[in-house]
């Protein structure tokens, strides 16, 4: 008895990725028991009952023959490898970063933590909830006030949400907010857009535009977009006695070195999570942070994990506070925030507690010598930098202007933030190495900068002012000073999820 042989492109299988993918076909018994329950016969019944006819295509689309999923990927490869990659040096809140591959593996990759959202029922998400509670401490104890919530959607996001948590809070009868106008240009987009709708009015200037007594509330960034670090204790002490509100953007991985913001007199303080150990992803978004007194906790956008104790006395985690969840009313909802953002908040919460207080000190101030001794090559080449105090980011000008320096560092290998005609902008990272420094610099100043010369310009020291360097301690918990070897860390991780 001879058989037709199976087609060759049946072989091939190249509906394979739609099979896997979409569910139930057409003529399995699940398909057709929902067709049943539905009250139609076909698939192509229930569009045309379902889908007007003025919207839906009548002819089939003009696309060429399916591929499989592996021509797709061989084919995204061959695109990718014609790519020229180049290491970013722009700063404006997105830095690299080293994922520690134990958190990478079991956290990042891993189907027990990516699909988590809100941990809605605290009694099955008591790991999830120590993992959002981490995140919280930590972000408290690096901003200096005692509530910080469990992650929001991005840096910018989080600047209008505290826009709108300083309306609630403010004692002011103003409508208008100052931004600094050293602050990244993609907040003050986002900050924008969400104060149209609500007739504020968005005052954007220098400080010394700023009148305390005018405004309900002011944005000021500690370190600034382009690297200053700045003293704001004076500026927020006037916004508080006009009856304003004073947020502070900052960065974790400053608050290391820099006294915390709540320490200057800050109200609020947002910033973003992303250089903890959060890959940048195409640009995020990346779980941020808010973080503010206890007499605004009722007030704060987002969740709360609380600690509370079980029906036998046992300690107990669950969520204190959530808003915009599906069973609040719509007019008590105080943020849109994306649940999602659970998975990088959890990230960065261990990589904090992989890395200690300790450990985060050894990178944040690698990071500010590496920029320091960057920015006493510059000057010594000739160039003027902009900002005496910073941490992480030079900003300078060259005699030949912007576009000269940035096509050298293009040229290099580097991709750097234009200021404007005269002026660049670099930031360096946990990534940045000696070698690194040395490259950077040589196509800044145009000559030969060796490794030496680097770790000479070292010898300077970092450039933050004694009265802002921080004195106090943080990330004092037993979790933020057990897990520091794999094994200790993987235990860990496993134990919660």
């Amino acid at each position: 008895m001879t058989h037709e042989p199976t087609p060759l492109d049946e072989l091939i299988d190249r509906h394979e990725f739609h099979r896997r993918h979409i569910g139930p076909s057409a003529d399995t018994a699940s398909m057709v028991d929902m067709l049943s329950t539905i009250g139609v016969a076909t698939l192509d019944e229930l569009i045309e009952r379902t889908v007007p006819r003025s919207i839906r295509m009548v002819a089939p689309m003009d696309l060429p023959e399916a591929v499989s999923e592996v021509e797709v990927l061989r084919e995204l490869r061959e695109l990718a490898s014609r790519n020229r990659p180049r290491r970013s040096l722009i700063g404006m809140g997105y830095t690299g970063t080293i994922t520690p591959p134990v958190i990478k593996r079991n956290v990042l990759e891993n189907p027990a933590w990516y699909t988590s959202y809100t941990p809605y029922q605290p009694e099955i998400s008591q790991g999830r909830l120590e993992a959002l509670l981490n995140f919280q401490t930590m972000v408290a104890e690096l901003t200096g006030l005692p509530v910080a919530n469990a992650s929001l959607l991005d840096e910018a996001t989080a600047a209008a949400e505290a826009l709108t948590l300083s309306r609630r809070i403010s004692k002011s009868t103003s409508n208008s907010f100052f931004v600094h106008a050293d602050t990244h240009p993609q907040t003050i987009a986002v900050m924008a857009t969400r104060a149209e709708p609500l007739d504020i009015e968005l005052v954007i200037g220098e400080i010394d535009d700023l009148r305390p007594e005018d405004v309900f509330g002011a944005l000021l960034s500690y370190p600034t977009s382009t690297g200053s670090i700045i003293d704001w204790r004076d500026t927020i002490a006037a916004l508080q006695t006009a009856g304003a509100v004073a947020v502070v953007a900052t960065d974790p991985l400053a608050c290391v070195l820099l006294t915390p913001p709540g320490a200057l007199g800050a109200d609020i303080v947002i910033g973003s999570a992303q250089r903890f150990g959060v890959p940048m992803g195409f640009g995020g978004p990346h779980a941020a942070f808010m973080a503010t007194r206890e007499s605004h906790a009722r007030s704060l956008p987002g969740r709360l994990v609380g600690v509370s104790t079980d029906a036998a006395g046992r300690p107990a985690l669950r969520l204190a506070l959530q808003t915009r969840e599906q069973h609040i009313r719509r007019e008590k909802a105080t943020s849109n925030i994306c649940t999602a953002q659970a998975l990088l908040a959890n990230i960065a919460g261990f990589y904090a507690a992989w890395h200690g207080p300790t450990g985060l000190h050894r990178i944040a101030e690698r990071v500010a010598r590496f920029a320091s001794a960057a920015a006493g090559l510059i000057e010594a080449n000739g160039g003027e930098i902009l900002s005496p105090q910073l941490f992480d980011t030079v900003s300078f000008r060259m005699p030949a202007g912007a576009d000269d320096v940035l096509e050298s560092l293009r040229n290099a290998g580097f991709s750097a933030r234009r200021l404007n005609d005269l002026s660049v902008g670099i930031t360096f990272d946990e990534c940045t190495t000696v070698d690194e420094v040395a490259v950077v610099v040589s196509a800044i100043c145009g000559r030969k900068v060796i490794v030496e010369d680097v770790r000479g310009a070292d010898r300077a020291g970092i450039r933050i002012p004694d009265a802002l360097r921080r004195s106090s301690d943080f990330l004092t918990a037993a979790v933020f000073n057990s897990f520091h070897t794999e094994h200790e860390m993987l235990r860990y991780l496993r134990r919660l999820a």
